[in-house]
C-alpha cells in the first residue's frame, strides 16, 4: 500500500513539475502602451531587453491598431516630437500587431484598459493615471522606475 502511494505522489509531483515547466515557457503577451516606445530615445534604454530580464521568460510585444495610430498622429506634431514618435514606430515593427476596433467615444488608453482587462494582459507604460486604471482593474503594469529599470506591479502568470 506505501508504495502505491509513493508512486502516486512521484506521479503527481512529475505533472507539477511538467505544468510549472508549461508555464515558465509558455509566451507572455505584453501590450505597449504608445509612451513606452519613447523609452529608448529619452533614457538610452532597450525596452525589450529589459522587458525580458524583467520578466525572465519569453514574451510577445503587443503592438494595438489604435496604439500605431496614437503614434502616427504623434509623428505629424512639433519637430521633436515627430522625431521621437518616427523612432518609436521604428521600435514598434518589432511588436506582433493586433488589430482592435475604437469605439468613437473611446481614448487610446481606453482601447488599452479594455482589451488588457479582457485577457487580463501585462501592459507597459508610463502614463500614471492608466496605471492606476489597470492596476483598479487588476491588470498588471511594466513601467519605468528612476528612469534605469522597469519594474512591475501586479503579478504575471502565462496568460493567454
Amino acid at each position: 500500500m506505501g508504495g502505491h502511494r509513493t508512486s502516486q505522489w512521484i506521479y503527481n509531483h512529475k505533472l507539477e513539475i511538467k505544468k510549472l515547466h508549461y508555464l515558465e515557457n509558455k509566451t507572455l503577451k505584453v501590450i505597449l502602451d504608445a509612451n513606452f516606445f519613447f523609452v529608448p530615445s529619452q533614457f538610452k534604454l532597450d525596452i525589450f531587453e529589459e522587458l525580458e530580464n524583467l520578466l525572465n521568460r519569453r514574451f510577445e510585444a503587443i503592438l494595438l491598431s489604435s496604439t500605431q495610430k496614437e503614434l502616427q498622429g504623434l509623428a505629424e506634431s512639433t519637430p521633436k516630437t515627430k522625431k521621437q514618435a518616427l523612432l518609436a514606430l521604428r521600435f514598434a515593427e518589432k511588436c506582433r500587431f493586433v488589430p482592435v476596433e475604437k469605439g468613437l467615444m473611446e481614448t487610446f488608453d481606453d482601447v488599452i484598459v479594455r482589451v488588457a482587462s479582457e485577457g487580463k494582459i501585462p501592459v507597459a507604460t508610463n502614463d500614471k493615471e492608466l496605471r492606476r486604471r489597470l492596476r483598479q482593474k487588476g491588470v498588471p503594469v511594466i513601467f519605468l522606475r528612476q528612469k534605469h529599470r522597469l519594474e512591475l506591479d501586479g503579478a504575471v502568470y502565462a496568460y493567454k
